[in-house]
């Protein structure tokens, strides 16, 4: 069988690719992905382009006298004419490997989803066709603001079709939108550095993403760093938003493996053994979780795993996923766990999905939390959190830095922008120290927007917040 890149569809590829192996068992997954962007500098377009593929990854099953074995093969630009190949580098891969110690049954097969023989779905440049002329609204009004706007848009879409030797046949389309938008402005004076300011969104679609209120959103905090003060290092109340929130809950749900939580390893570990599952992490009632259907941040309903590693396991590809609450009213209500962790652990099966959402009841804005800061002292409001390091898993203490304004506040009010700062901080011990939340709304996570882009976030309040010490960053 031969064909072009576009001759053969991804179900005719995944069927073909079943039928070449010689495996025990052989799972296929096949990704066909679109993209499109556009990246604007100094109030002007100055790049755009839309680029499509395809991602084929083979895992082959090899049963032996010690155990199952796998194999694991990927490869882009698959054309039928690779198929037999790579399904046999997969297969040796597999024979020369030993026992994979998360080896299990495959997930069985259902009925086949209704569209898994449909065309993959693509992006567009058309996805920008109410974006862009907004967008070039905004940089007009920055231009006679003397502002500029620098920053890109992209949107992917992956159509992924899986099939496996038990007879799954599942498909999902997932679309991801992203938008950075940085203004800048000259310094308050002629030997000021100029100001920066930035807001991101993520989207599925674009068409909830409003230019002109977001370059009215940076208007405003550029306004704000106009006074410059110098503040030393030290603990302040502070109040993180939704963007910030999300960065390190995002690195909390990374570091909650189950069964690293067992053996001793993490913050979720219980002295003596087991785990702190079932422990109050906070006196408010927050809840953190994940559901495959929440409106708007909707992902894949089964796991889609290329790779084996931590609490992912290519056995339970096809595995269903469901909502799932991480933490409960504040307290700790499941790890993430594969089902070669939960035969390890004891823990129930509790695979990742592909979003995360914090809700504490709150409903007041980030400006009315605002409004409550700093009556006693200073206090301030970030923008967001960046280049962030783990220093110690016993406590999931991270380090990072500030970026893109730090906002003093006084009496209720911001009065101006102070210096950049490293903070040392345990996302786990800011829940149990957050004296408010305010209302859950969608957000894009700026250091982590490369690989986790489904969050809901509330704005959080920390009457104590650890800037460690004072950062020359920007």
């Amino acid at each position: 069988m031969s064909a072009t890149p576009h001759s053969s569809t991804p179900h005719e590829i995944v069927e073909r690719t079943l039928e070449l192996s010689r495996a025990d068992g052989c799972v296929v997954i096949a990704d066909e992905h679109s993209s499109a962007n556009l990246r604007w500098a100094r109030n002007a377009l100055t790049t755009n382009g839309v680029t499509r593929g395809r991602t084929l990854t083979v895992i082959a099953t090899v049963d032996g006298g010690q155990g199952t074995a796998t194999g694991v093969v990927t490869r882009s630009a698959v054309t039928a004419d690779d198929l037999e190949p790579l399904v046999r580098a997969a297969e040796a891969a597999a024979r020369e490997a030993g026992p994979a110690e998360d080896a299990g049954p495959l997930v069985g097969g259902g009925a086949p989803a209704a569209d898994f023989t449909a065309a993959p779905a693509e992006t567009s440049s058309a996805v920008f066709a109410d974006f862009a002329p907004a967008l070039g609204e905004a940089f007009g009004r920055a231009r006679a603001a003397d502002r500029e706007l620098y920053g890109f848009a992209s949107h992917t879409l992956v159509s992924s079709y899986l099939g496996s030797s038990t007879g799954l046949r599942l498909r999902h389309d997932q679309p991801t939108g992203t938008l950075e938008l940085n203004g800048k402005a000259p310094g308050a004076d002629a030997a000021a550095a100029p100001r920066s300011a930035w807001v991101g969104r993520a989207t599925r679609d674009f068409t909830d993403v409003d230019p002109l209120a977001l370059d009215a959103e940076l208007a405003q905090r550029l306004g704000w760093a106009k006074r410059r003060t110098e503040l030393a290092a030290g603990r302040y109340e502070t109040v993180l938003p939704p963007t910030a929130v999300a960065d390190l809950l995002i690195y909390q749900l990374w570091s909650s493996s189950g069964r690293d939580a067992s053996e001793g390893r993490t913050v979720f570990s219980k002295p003596g053994g087991g785990t702190r599952v079932g422990d109050r992490l906070s006196a408010l009632p927050l809840t953190l979780r994940s559901d495959p259907a929440e409106a708007g941040l909707e992902c894949a309903p089964f796991v889609l795993a290329h790779s084996s590693g931590g609490d992912a396991s290519v056995f339970d590809n096809g595995l269903p996923l469901g909502a799932t609450e991480w933490i409960k009213d504040g307290v700790l209500e499941r790890l993430v766990t594969s089902r070669h962790g939960a035969r390890l652990t004891g823990l129930p099966v509790a695979p990742a999905v592909d979003n995360l959402i914090l809700d504490g009841g709150g409903s007041r804005s980030l400006t009315e939390l605002v409004a409550d800061l700093g009556h006693d002292g200073p206090a301030l409001l970030l923008t967001c959190l960046w280049y962030i390091r783990e220093v110690d898993p016993a406590t999931l203490l991270l380090t990072g830095l500030t970026r893109d304004g730090v906002y003093l506040v006084e009496g209720g009010e911001v009065t101006g922008e102070v210096n950049n700062f490293r903070f040392n901080e345990s996302p786990v011990d800011l829940l149990s120290r957050a004296s408010e939340v305010g209302r859950t709304e969608p957000t894009l996570p700026r250091e982590w927007g490369d690989w986790f882009t489904r969050a809901a976030m509330p704005a959080l309040r920390v009457p104590d917040f650890n800037m460690s010490s004072v950062s020359q960053g920007v």
